[in-house]
């Protein structure tokens, strides 16, 4: 696109998203921007960038306070803080593009469950530093751009599995393995409430001490990644989520309704078609990604029968098949299916299903936005 070429600042190592910087932004018609947290997901703070390069060899700028080894197979192993003197608790593995949670808890022993106790280090309020950034950052933002403003807040999301084993955490105790917590939905659901009363407490501090930063500078706050979603169907039943999630997310939402003037956007991947309706109950106002590509989530039902109550965030082209495998002219018919289906009477952002993979070709790329933008010319 004959941008200046140079490092991609990876703003969230986890998923090794790359900062989208303004010249890209104005070259393909971005309307929405990011007020991010100062601190990444891996507990280090995003400044004093040092040169990182990709597995594949495509160069990078991470955190400088980002640690990590390359051990005998090319796998790299990153430490939490920061910190060398803890376990490894992130694993990029040889040719990967994002990393994976490394269990650091050994098997679950029910008589020694104790969920604050456990989870007392996951969950903190905002100091006083964070604050100013999001108070400075926000103002900037606001003032000297035109984008919308999304608050990447997060702390809503209940049970979400990137955070459950605790990779920021330089210790971690309690149920941490994935398959243990998703076994303890039903065996112990006391645990589970538990853990969310405590994340709800903390959650509704922060939102407040967020207000007073952000006021009404941002319109959108994002504020839970938890996947409800498998490719064929929902990953818990509809009375798990009315008795263990719901009731949280409404607490939550209905303090962000009753007190600013933001919109509720909640990610959640795969199949969640018989939770929508309850979603929508529970306050969400905005869904994404709008995984059009899982059973039942056929885009002309979803916006027939919810596009009165809900925005949808999403679904403008699939990022399994189409974009990353199709032709461009297969992406090209696919984007203005979707745009004329989710635009119709607005509650639409056009956004990918989830995030662009590595290796998706850049002609793919540019016809989906070229599609976007001779759309949007045209009406």
């Amino acid at each position: 696109m004959n941008l200046k070429d140079k490092p991609i600042t990876v703003i969230e190592p986890f998923q090794i998203l790359g900062d989208v910087d303004e010249d890209l932004r104005q070259a393909i018609g971005v309307d929405v921007i990011g007020l991010w947290d100062p601190m990444n997901f891996m507990g280090v703070k995003n400044e004093k960038w040092k040169p990182w390069k990709m597995p594949d060899g495509t160069p990078t700028l991470m955190a400088g306070g980002f640690e990590y080894d390359i051990d005998e197979d090319g796998n790299t192993l990153a430490y939490p803080q920061g910190d060398r003197s803890c376990e490894y608790s992130m694993k990029l593995p040889k040719g990967g593009y994002f990393f994976d949670s490394i269990s650091r808890v050994g098997p679950m022993d029910e008589n020694d469950l104790d969920p604050r106790r456990d989870y007392k280090d996951q969950f903190s309020v905002y100091s006083d530093d964070t604050l100013k950034y999001f108070e400075a950052e926000s103002e900037k933002l606001y003032k000297e751009t035109e984008y919308a403003i999304i608050g990447n807040f997060g702390k809503g999301g209940f049970g979400d599995v990137a955070t459950i084993p605790g990779h920021f955490l330089k210790k971690v105790r309690g149920i941490r393995n994935i398959e243990d917590w998703l076994v303890a939905h039903i065996l112990y659901p006391d645990y589970i409430k538990e853990v969310f009363e405590m994340q709800a407490e903390v959650a509704i501090k922060n939102l407040e001490l967020y207000r007073q930063a952000v006021g009404d500078r941002i319109q959108v706050i994002q504020m839970s990644g938890t996947d409800f979603g498998a490719q064929n169907g929902e990953l818990i039943s509809l009375e798990l989520y009315r008795k263990l999630y719901k009731p949280y997310q409404k607490r939550l939402n209905d303090w962000v309704h009753k007190n600013t003037k933001w919109k509720t956007f909640y990610h959640s991947c795969g199949s969640i078609v018989n939770l929508i309706d309850d979603m929508i109950d529970a306050g969400v106002d905005i869904l994404n990604p709008v995984q059009c590509s899982a059973a039942g989530m056929d885009p002309k039902m979803l916006k027939e029968k919810y596009g009165e109550r809900i925005v949808f965030w999403g679904g403008g082209v699939d990022t399994q098949r189409t974009l990353p495998f199709g032709t461009p002219e297969q992406v090209k018919k696919q984007v203005k299916e979707r745009l004329s289906i989710f635009s119709k009477g607005g509650g639409f952002v056009f956004n990918t299903i989830h995030n662009i993979v590595g290796n998706t070709p850049i002609a793919n790329l540019i016809m989906m936005y070229q599609t976007v933008k001779n759309f949007n010319d045209r009406h």
